[in-house]
């Protein structure tokens, strides 16, 4: 018993489907691109934020940027030395109350996840951009801290423990205390425990006096570690 190919005729009402289907798929999502930016049905609202968005060269109160500069306000440089870094208000030299030789870690267990503090003082009034800002430079702080540790002897306790922090979310959390001392004593403290610890000072260029100490970095180091020097502060 013979079987006959399906007439071209049957195949017109399934190619006819599958190409109404994909015109209409791209149809609706283009019209709905079009609806959300407000360019198709010209919602008066969504038009004046676009434009308002698109058009207005204020800067915003929050920012850390000077537009007028040719700059960024202290950007972090990685070609920095730790010199460079103090200069250009990335990194702030220790005060006297946290002037302490930073010994090699001890005890570190290779097996306990890392984390990040960040400690921001909220006596200077800073805004959420500017806080935003001066972690993200307390951070790389002490990134940079670890990472030349771990090339000079990649063996080392710290460069076990930027591998673990990178390989394991790089847990980052924000605390907060009231002024400079706090600051400079807890950095103290984790420097006497092998911890890095890395203070931020403003170039004073946005909303706060040059030279103000805004964040102290803690870690990446081993929670119980971390937590011996900050657990007892309160979340921002």
């Amino acid at each position: 018993m013979s079987t006959l190919p399906p007439h071209p005729a049957d195949c017109v009402p399934s190619a006819v489907v599958i190409t109404t289907s994909i015109v209409a798929f791209i149809t609706g999502f283009g019209l709905g691109v079009y609806s959300i930016r407000g360019w198709l049905f010209f919602s008066p609202e969504l038009r004046a934020e676009r434009e308002a968005n698109e058009k207005d060269p204020v800067e915003s109160e929050e920012s850390d940027i000077d537009e007028n500069d040719t700059l960024l306000d202290h950007a972090p440089n990685w070609a920095n030395g730790p010199e460079a870094d103090r200069r250009q208000g990335l990194s702030a030299r220790a005060g006297s109350a946290a002037v302490v030789r930073q010994p090699q870690l001890q005890g570190f267990d290779p097996r306990e996840e890392c984390k990040l503090v960040l400690v921001v003082r909220t006596d200077l009034g800073m805004t959420k951009g500017k806080i935003a800002a001066q972690c993200s430079h307390a951070t790389l702080a002490c990134y940079k801290t670890l990472y030349r540790l771990a090339q000079r002897d990649p063996e080392c306790a710290h460069a076990r423990m930027l591998t673990n922090w990178e390989r394991h979310g790089q847990a980052k959390i924000a605390v907060q205390v009231k002024s400079e001392e706090e600051l400079l004593n807890l950095q103290a403290r984790a420097r006497q425990l092998g911890i890095t610890a890395e203070v931020i000072q403003d170039a004073g260029r946005t909303q706060i006096a040059s030279g103000s100490r805004t964040v102290l970095g803690v870690g990446p180091a081993p929670k119980s570690m971390v937590d011996m020097v900050t657990g007892g502060l309160k979340l921002l």
